[in-house]
């Protein structure tokens, strides 16, 4: 009988403290990593660009396969010009003797990114 009376006062001592979730209402709001990763990057954004980009303006010569085109620039330099994302997405269509605009980097004057076409 000692074994039985043993296991009954395992039960009664186990019902005193009832194990329950904790009450959620109560406590204050939990921070998600999400909200962290999106303030991280907005500081990110906030710094000032290291790369150096120079902007010219040309005129399109000839048009190349995949969206490269032949860009004669008004310092009668010619270069490889190819069409930047933007401008693919929204079917910008760029002829020959078209003016365009171009972003290049200070590293290959060789090539540059087409970012807007002018009237």
């Amino acid at each position: 009988m000692d074994l039985n009376e043993d296991i009954n006062s395992d039960k009664n001592q186990s019902s005193e403290a009832p194990l329950s979730p904790p009450n959620t209402s109560q406590s204050a709001p939990l921070k998600s990593n999400v909200d962290d990763r999106t303030q991280e990057s907005s500081e990110n954004q906030k710094l000032p660009s290291l790369r150096k980009i120079i902007k010219r303006e040309g005129r399109v010569i000839e048009a190349l396969p995949n969206a490269f085109f032949k860009v004669l620039l008004d310092d009668n330099k010619e270069i490889t010009g190819f069409l930047s994302g933007k401008m693919r997405l929204n079917r910008i269509k760029i002829l020959p003797g078209d003016k365009v605009t171009l972003e290049m980097t200070e590293y290959d004057m060789g090539k540059g990114r087409i970012v807007y076409r002018l009237k």
